[in-house]
């Protein structure tokens, strides 16, 4: 993965190939065409807490290369405002949890240069929240105008079959096998939102990796008991 000028590492599992898709293929096929040099001013995309809008912001950045930046407000706003600065020099800028920093007037005008020089130097702005840019909470009013003018999609939430099928495809990315049986018995014994069912993939990958185990039900239930 790049290494971003800001101190920033991006996640190794967090590219296009790993993430699927379900009812968000046309966000999906959206993203990867603004990442490739595609035209357009960029996007909004907003959903529930892990529904992938951290892996998709991340996806862009990596198949874009130097010609993007990443940046997690949510981690940064701490560092303040500046940090925007000189961004527009970037073909695109990708900025996450940007809803942490609504209502903050130096951010919001910091926010809006930056908007107003990438768009005048042709760059493009990817944008995760929460909700859509008018529920967002923006105090500035020409801020809110400004992103409220790029596409919007709704990241919409799996079903539970594509739930499984997300996990097998994550553990095919790490070179796993993880049999349909499994994945529906790891579904029902954790909670189900993908960040803590990934999360328990990635337990269970280090598992099986030191008792070099397959991931079958009776492993996958002792393990659930051992650290209940």
């Amino acid at each position: 993965m790049n290494q971003l000028a800001l101190p920033l590492q991006l996640a190794d599992h967090a590219v296009f190939a790993s993430f699927l898709a379900g009812d968000n293929d046309t966000l999906v096929a959206a993203l990867v065409d603004l990442s490739g040099g595609g035209a357009g001013q960029g996007c909004w995309l907003w959903g529930a807490a892990a529904t992938g809008k951290t892996h998709l912001l991340q996806a862009v950045c990596d198949a874009a290369g130097d010609r993007s930046a990443y940046l997690p407000l949510d981690m940064l706003c701490a560092a303040g405002p500046g940090i925007l600065e000189g961004l527009e020099s970037r073909d695109l800028v990708c900025i996450d949890d940007i809803d942490r920093v609504a209502g903050d007037n130096e951010w919001e005008r910091a926010l809006f240069r930056l908007y107003n020089a990438l768009h005048e130097a042709g760059g493009q702005l990817v944008v995760a929240a929460a909700a859509t840019p008018r529920e967002t909470g923006f105090s500035l009013a020409d801020l809110a105008s400004r992103m409220s003018k790029l596409p919007v999609f709704q990241l919409r939430v799996l079903t539970d079959e594509q739930r499984v099928a997300a996990l097998q495809l994550r553990a095919r990315h790490r070179g796993l096998e993880l049999p349909d049986d499994t994945a529906s018995f790891m579904l029902r014994r954790s909670r189900r939102d993908m960040a803590s069912l990934y999360d328990l993939l990635d337990r269970l990958d280090h598992e099986a990796l030191k008792a070099k185990r397959r991931l079958t039900i009776p492993f996958v239930r002792g393990v659930l008991e051992r650290d209940a």
